[in-house]
């Protein structure tokens, strides 16, 4: 595995985070954490944006934020679950994943054709 899917998890994990964060943060210093965790998290993503396609990075970025989120909201904060829901979160999965099959080679992955 390389060194950009490394952050492309870290940044995926850290939006998650900082997503729980808003919705229990209650003093300042909640807030103070809620912060570094998004700036750590955009850190992250500009380095996964370095080695793999930026939107091949940002639709698995947006779609782990709203698959987590909505399953975060379904399992720790009481939301419901609907036919819907599961609907569009697996054609997300769906998206990213052909995003990646059908992405073509990242300039830093062509090897160089020697004579």
């Amino acid at each position: 595995m390389n060194k950009s899917w490394i952050y492309v998890i870290l940044t995926s994990v850290f939006e998650l985070i900082w997503i729980y964060g808003f919705n229990t943060a209650s003093t300042w210093w909640h807030w103070v954490l809620i912060i570094s965790a998004i700036l750590l998290d955009l850190h992250f993503l500009s380095k996964a944006c370095e080695g793999i396609p930026t939107g091949t990075v940002y639709a698995i970025f947006a779609a782990a934020g709203t698959v987590g989120t909505a399953l975060m909201d379904i399992y720790l904060f009481d939301g419901s679950l609907s036919m819907g829901k599961i609907f569009f979160m697996i054609l997300l999965v769906i998206g990213v994943v052909g995003l990646k099959l059908f992405d073509g080679p990242n300039p830093s992955e062509k090897q160089e054709v020697h004579s």
